[in-house]
């Protein structure tokens, strides 16, 4: 007897665009061969985390982020108090201990929430910057993942283990996890999330069936904040367009703070071709010290964005595939002048510097590299220090 049927609408009450991926997940439910692991992965943004919620819920039967209809199991209100359904993220080296807890309950209401503790060090100080790295120690997975994994469910199908961020794991704990993937009980289910699975071992993600989600388009942003965030037509359509295919990080931007980092951009571009040190270095001063990580990513994306339109329009001279119109003028004195910029190097770092971010290398120190790599990209120049020389860069930039 099948479990569901034709009319299951995968995440309908909740998730933001990735249609090819709920319909893969609506084709996994009606075989009714449910596999005992997955993995989610995709980009910062993209929506794993709400992705792996909503599979537990389904499975388990909890009528919340889809709308089961009659084929809810559960009385349970959410993921988060059914208790066969138990969620891990990446921890640091040192917690409060309500931390966790506090995070869980923030999902639970919102399963786009940030709760990561690298890119939110401080659920009390949004503009906190503090470094706190997080992952999956070995005395982590020993003494709270796996003696979750000998539960027999209570009152759902199957006991489902998230671990969101699982890319993470150190290397003794990775092995370790193995072996509980190679043998596991028929009652279990594993729902991980990796943004960068190739950080994880081989072996790990062959055990896995995987679900690949993408960056989200613009448009499937712009619909998911005015849906669930009540943010205005006209507002959402600009954050949709500078949020880089990441919801839940533009959700949280205020439209005043975005216009300020459009328009210093601009400067930044500026002060890189003319080399004006002291304002570049206080422009990047106040850039470490006053935006938290989710706004420097908002700052990489408007920079990109730019560059991007720079690029069109350099070629095309079509206004009208300008996303920032506003900036037209800039766009324009920016083709004029600088002819042989290397745009799509420019393009390049920029996204190596976001990659920079989430390992929390302070912005101080990459924001005066790229500075200075502009600065030759522009007039169409190799940069001073070439890739094959990563050694001379600042110690903090070795990744660089």
């Amino acid at each position: 007897m099948k479990i569901f049927n034709e009319h299951i609408s995968f995440g309908d009450r909740r998730l933001v665009g990735q249609e090819k991926a709920k319909n893969q997940i609506e084709r996994i439910l009606l075989s009714d061969r449910l596999a005992h692991s997955y993995l989610i992965t995709g980009p910062n943004g993209s929506g794993k985390t709400a992705f792996a919620l909503a599979l537990a819920e389904v499975v388990n039967g909890v009528n919340h982020l889809t709308d089961l209809k009659d084929l809810a199991l559960s009385r349970k209100s959410s993921w988060f108090t059914h208790p066969d359904i138990h969620v891990f993220i990446p921890l640091p080296s040192t917690m409060g201990n309500d931390e966790l807890q506090s995070r869980l309950e923030l999902l639970a209401k919102d399963p786009y929430e940030i709760v990561d503790f690298t890119l939110r060090p401080a659920l009390n100080d949004a503009d906190s910057s503090k470094n706190r790295r997080a992952f999956y120690s070995i005395d982590y997975y020993h003494e709270e993942i796996r003696p979750k994994s000998v539960y027999k469910p209570n009152e759902g199908r199957r006991t489902v283990i998230v671990l969101t961020n699982v890319d993470t794991m150190r290397k003794e704990t990775a092995n370790a996890f193995l072996k509980l993937l190679e043998e596991p009980s028929g009652n279990i289910l594993f729902i991980l999330t990796a943004t960068q699975p190739d950080q994880l071992l081989p072996t790990i993600i062959s055990r896995c069936q995987q679900i690949r989600l993408h960056p989200l388009a613009k448009d499937e942003v712009a619909d998911g904040l005015i849906k669930y965030d009540q943010v205005k037509p006209d507002d959402a359509e600009l954050l949709a367009r500078l949020s880089g295919g990441n919801y839940s990080t533009c959700r949280f931007l205020e439209i005043e703070t975005l216009q300020q980092i459009r328009n210093e951009s601009v400067e930044f571009l500026r002060y890189s071709y003319t080399q004006s040190v002291p304002e570049l270095l206080n422009l990047i001063n106040d850039w470490n010290k006053n935006l938290n990580k989710e706004n420097q990513i908002a700052l990489c994306n408007t920079l990109e964005q730019l560059l991007r339109d720079i690029t069109v329009f350099r070629e095309t001279q079509n206004e009208n595939l300008i996303t920032n119109i506003d900036q037209l003028d800039v766009i324009e004195k920016f083709c004029s002048a600088m002819t042989d910029a290397r745009l799509e190097d420019m393009i390049d770092h920029i996204q190596q510097v976001k990659g920079l971010l989430y390992q929390n290398v302070q912005f101080k120190y990459i924001g005066v590299a790229l500075s200075l790599r502009f600065f030759y990209l522009m007039r169409g120049m190799d940069p001073a220090i070439d890739k094959n020389s990563k050694w001379k860069h600042l110690p903090a930039l070795i990744e660089y």
